[in-house]
């Protein structure tokens, strides 16, 4: 099954353990898939919460961390310059951007929806907008719900990493939809300005037909 071996080749990390960190780690915990977690700070001052969550949750630095095939960028937005500047260029690895620009001027953007801005950053990388449109209060939360699934929803440039993060999101136990493209479809789970997206906070259920 595909989605197996995606989870036997494949290696995850979170960056950025703040409340939307640690209820993607809870989600990864869930379905005992190791992922390591990493912030600026020393691996051993957040340890403890880590271990809080599970064993699979693994504190690292963001140097180790940035060494995984797929990674999380659970940061603020104004944050993610930081963590591109951890490796030198992202060839070969999927970012799944989580962060949302509500409230930067359009104009520091470039024009430019906030995913692509972010993508710029990540040189060589296929970023995938992702997981950033439930509030960590329901992210938190099981996403099996009366017999149906949460929805995650899901827009990228590159079919073939939407592809790989939508299986694993299903893996992680949500129902995975995805949108289309970073300024088409992914426009509906991006801020602009002041304003939120239509998909954003949208906390959607998919039962099996």
């Amino acid at each position: 099954m595909n989605n197996s071996q995606n989870k036997v080749a494949k290696s995850y990390a979170i960056i950025g353990f703040g409340k939307i960190g640690k209820a993607l780690a809870k989600a990864f915990a869930r379905r005992g898939i190791k992922v390591s977690v990493a912030t600026t700070r020393n691996p051993e001052s957040f340890a403890p919460e880590a271990a809080e969550i599970g064993t699979g949750i693994i504190p690292a630095t963001l140097a180790d961390a940035v060494k995984a095939d797929v990674i999380f960028l659970a940061v603020r937005f104004e944050s993610h310059p930081d963590v591109a500047k951890a490796l030198p260029e992202w060839q070969g690895k999927i970012i799944v951007d989580v962060t949302n620009a509500y409230g930067v001027p359009l104009e520091k953007l470039g024009g430019l929806p906030s995913a692509k801005f972010v993508a710029q950053a990540f040189t060589g990388g296929k970023l995938v907008k992702g997981f950033n449109h439930l509030g960590a209060a329901i992210l938190d939360k099981d996403p099996a719900v009366h017999g149906g699934s949460r929805v995650v929803f899901l827009a990228s440039d590159d079919e073939g990493a939407a592809e790989e993060i939508a299986a694993l999101a299903e893996d992680l136990g949500f129902a995975a939809v995805k949108l289309g493209g970073l300024s088409e479809g992914g426009l509906l789970v991006q801020a602009l300005g002041n304003t939120w997206g239509q998909l954003i906070f949208q906390d959607l259920i998919k039962f099996k037909s």
